[in-house]
């Protein structure tokens, strides 16, 4: 019987009918995460037209006048601001990317090297515990740490002869404070889903590689890495729609006018001019914009990744 043929397709989908109906009770485990994402994800979406009006609050939604792409032609043309801080949002990006994603990768094979389970448990703890903290306790934590005149990092720097350093108000030295920092904060929570993959993996795999004669780097490089490889391939995927996402959270607590020219964000922009400027249409265009952008980013990835062989979203 053919792949393709009806009767197939129907059994299928029959099957399919069946282990619905057979996991109902289960599926109602759904409804909130449904009724959430109705909510606050696609029920903002109404809005999305405000990005091709000039919305006035006293006319509503509905009433203000149609101007079709004056909001998107005055982002990409007029507005002082915007391609600094487009560029600005893709530098500090890329840094997350490029050091901040595979961080969580390397701890997680250090970790699955400790051979005293008592100590790989407190280890993990204590690379969990910054997640919980928000960024406005960690803000505090840092404005004291790097003080230039009172931060212990800075009494450090003096004794070995160099002399302060203003972290949090230069441009030379605030993105990479803001990667440090990211990373030390979620470096130990990413570790999470790579260390139960390490832990899915077949041990007699390993057995057999110490049979041929592999040492524990061998078999990190032979069969834990590429044992890991569909999960870190979906995971970029997924961290490449959010390229337009450089830690608003993060930024907002940290930055001052000082370093503006090189931590000013989409993020922030939108925050400044929505909320302080009163310009929903203009921040409206900005944030479908980055969705665009977002979206297409993830297929491209998505695509590329599927032609180098591993596993992608669909």
């Amino acid at each position: 019987m053919r792949k393709g043929s009806p009767i197939v397709n129907q059994t299928r989908k029959g099957s399919t009918w069946r282990d619905y109906k057979k996991n109902k009770h289960l599926l109602l485990l759904l409804v909130p995460a449904l009724v959430w994402y109705a909510i606050f994800a696609y029920g903002p979406m109404y809005g999305i037209q405000l990005a091709f009006k000039d919305f006035y609050i006293r006319e509503g939604i509905w009433n203000s006048p149609w101007v079709g792409l004056k909001h998107f032609e005055y982002m990409f043309t007029a507005s002082p601001h915007f391609w600094m801080i487009m560029k600005n949002t893709i530098i500090i990006s890329f840094y997350h990317i490029v050091f901040g994603f595979p961080a969580p990768i390397i701890l997680a094979l250090l970790f699955n090297e400790i051979r005293f389970t008592f100590f790989k448990r407190i280890a993990q703890s204590i690379s969990y515990l910054p997640h919980f903290l928000s960024w406005i306790v960690i803000g505090g934590i840092m404005l004291t740490l790097l003080s230039p005149s009172t931060g212990v990092v800075n009494y450090i720097l003096e004794l070995v002869g160099i002399d302060p350093i203003y972290f949090l108000g230069s441009d030379k030295y605030f993105r990479f404070t803001l990667v440090i920092s990211a990373i030390w904060k979620e470096i130990g929570w990413g570790t999470i889903i790579y260390l139960a993959t390490i832990a899915s993996i077949d041990s007699q795999m390993y057995e057999a590689a110490v049979i041929d004669g592999a040492n524990r780097w061998k078999q990190t490089l032979h069969i834990t890495i590429p044992s890991m490889l569909p999960v870190i391939s979906i995971l970029l995927i997924l961290r490449a729609g959010g390229v337009l996402d450089a830690g608003f959270d993060q930024i907002l607590t940290l930055y001052s006018p000082a370093v503006y020219g090189t931590a000013d964000i989409l993020d922030t922009y939108v925050y400044r001019i929505g909320l302080e400027e009163f310009q929903f249409s203009l921040t409206t265009a900005v944030g479908l914009f980055k969705n665009v952008v977002g979206l297409m980013l993830v297929l491209t990835t998505n695509i590329i990744v599927k032609k180098m062989g591993q596993e992608g979203l669909y």
